[in-house]
């Protein structure tokens, strides 16, 4: 695949910094950081870093398409009442600014939050870069890696939604599976067996929360035909061949589940927190799916790591949407 460009709103953040350097050398995708350019090379005498000569620099404030983003921004958002000044403002903002180049085409993908609030991260993003065709939420997708290889594809499960939506409807829901689906492709490689979560297996109980399961089920194979999806189903009949058989012996998941999208965030944040803890399984993500175009938000807590490895899934999610939309 081609290598995506990937920008960096932090870009005199330590971390980042570092990461940059790293991501660089490790050659996993063009990289634009949005700094003052003598704060980045404070911090490269600092630490003695090689590679960040090859990162694109954009200044905030001083920049030669900063006429050309305010312009953008003014057009996107001058229905909601924005004015010019106020476009002029906002385009300094190092987040509005990554979103911006995303929309005009000089970005692939986005990765940002060492030292942002999730709120502030996303709320330019929904505002200019906006959802998929057809996709109205945006949902969080944990990778979630298991010691036992035995579950999921290879020990590999995606959890959904365990992140950004409370209490999603039947429609929402639809488009988390399908959002994760693509998610499961474009990062992980593989085609997703999505099992859709309940407290019950085909009619074993009723109640409302289950017949939005068993609704969005169907849903989201209108919407995306060629998906592996089964539903309403237990963890167990969602893992285990050999309750499957008995459970739901027609299920084309058969036991075999490697994408399980839960009813609401309750389910999906205890979830995967309890497999994470319990199981000793490694959690990466929140990834963001649903958007136009990648942009991942970081933990203000986040290590070194954890950076690069974000900025390789959005560069993944980048390639894997242009993939998409170059077979549509």
């Amino acid at each position: 695949m081609d290598c995506q460009r990937i920008v960096l709103p932090e870009g005199d953040e330590e971390r980042t910094v570092m990461a940059a350097d790293a991501i660089i050398r490790e050659k996993l995708c063009y990289l634009t950081l949005i700094a003052d350019p003598d704060e980045v090379e404070k911090k490269v005498h600092q630490y003695g870093l090689k590679n960040i000569e090859k990162a694109t620099i954009v200044h905030p404030k001083d920049h030669p398409k900063k006429q050309e983003y305010t312009e953008l921004l003014y057009e996107i958002r001058k229905s909601k009442g924005m004015t010019l000044e106020e476009a002029k403002k906002l385009v300094e903002d190092p987040l509005y600014l990554g979103t911006l180049m995303i929309k005009a085409g000089d970005a692939d993908g986005e990765v940002a939050g060492a030292r942002n609030a999730t709120g502030d991260v996303l709320r330019p993003a929904f505002q200019i870069v906006k959802t998929l065709p057809g996709i109205t939420i945006v949902s969080g997708a944990f990778i979630m890696i298991l010691q036992d290889q035995s579950f999921g594809e290879d020990g590999v499960i995606v959890f959904a939604d365990g992140a950004v939506h409370p209490d999603p409807d039947e429609k929402q829901l639809a488009e988390i599976a399908v959002a994760t689906a693509v998610t499961t492709r474009s990062i992980l490689g593989f085609e997703p067996r999505i099992a859709m979560m309940s407290f019950s297996t085909k009619g074993s109980a009723q109640h409302p929360m289950i017949d939005k399961v068993v609704n969005a089920t169907k849903l989201a194979k209108e919407m995306d035909p060629s998906l592996i999806i089964d539903g309403e189903l237990q963890a167990d009949a969602a893992l285990i061949e050999s309750i499957a058989s008995s459970k739901a012996p027609d299920s084309p998941i058969q036991g075999n589940a490697n994408v399980l999208i839960f009813p609401d965030l309750n389910v999906g944040n205890v979830a995967y927190k309890l497999v994470q803890r319990l199981a000793k399984a490694e959690a990466i993500g929140p990834v963001l799916q649903g958007m136009a175009a990648p942009i991942n938000d970081l933990s203000r807590g986040c290590s070194v790591s954890d950076i690069v490895n974000l900025v390789a899934i959005t560069s993944n999610q980048a390639a894997g949407l242009k993939s998409r939309k170059s077979k549509v």
